[in-house]
């Protein structure tokens, strides 16, 4: 049964729908955590403003402590947030193919006039600013993909190992307490059990299991 102090959100990546996020739900529920998804509007709005969503739905969810669980540019948005306006409640949080230090694929689709709307806007603002200063907690834990499935092997130069969009080495985060590569591809972590069993590990007890 799941812990009613303790809530996991989860936070979707680009010009993906929350209902995507389904099948990690219902996996994280049988494994004992109480789960909700956030939906935001990924290309159409800013940073700003899906930040400020993000902040309300923590806001308005329940529990003691909440984890969040976030992919791709969804923890980016995570990360403005820690940033910005943590609440006090937030306990651990995982990010899944995060392009923390960089995304080839993503700034050689800005390149290109005919390409460049595909990217959205809070991903355009979030690389346009500096980095955010991180407060030292909560504790971040980054899972990596090295499965080459996806559209970035359309784009050239994309570093090796990646997940099919995003390099392992464009997940990097100085601040977090832990990391780990999976073989997965940057979609099917939100499908995978072997990620299912890692985001658990990390919002149990702060660490991945590494063989």
């Amino acid at each position: 049964m799941a812990d009613p102090s303790e809530t996991v959100i989860l936070i979707h990546g680009l010009w993906m729908p929350g209902i995507i996020l389904l099948p990690l739900q219902r996996r994280l529920r049988v494994a004992g955590f109480a789960v909700r998804r956030f939906s935001y509007p990924s290309w159409r709005d800013g940073l700003a403003g899906n930040v400020s969503r993000l902040s309300h739905c923590i806001a308005d969810t329940r529990g003691e402590v909440i984890h969040l669980v976030a992919h791709s540019l969804g923890g980016l948005l995570t990360l403005s947030l820690l940033a910005q306006r943590p609440d006090v409640r937030i306990g651990r949080v995982v990010m899944l193919g995060t392009p923390c230090a960089g995304c080839h694929s993503g700034f050689t689709l800005a390149a290109i006039p005919l390409t460049a709307p595909v990217v959205g806007r809070t991903f355009a603002d979030w690389f346009r600013q500096p980095r955010p200063k991180l407060p030292p907690r909560p504790e971040i834990g980054v899972i990596a993909g090295t499965r080459r499935i996806g559209f970035g092997l359309l784009i050239p130069g994309l570093a090796r190992p990646n997940d099919g969009l995003i390099a392992v080495d464009e997940t990097r985060l100085g601040s977090a307490v832990d990391s780990i590569a999976l073989h997965v591809h940057h979609s099917g972590m939100l499908f995978s059990r072997a990620c299912v069993l890692q985001i658990a590990s990390f919002l149990r007890t702060g660490r991945f299991v590494h063989d």
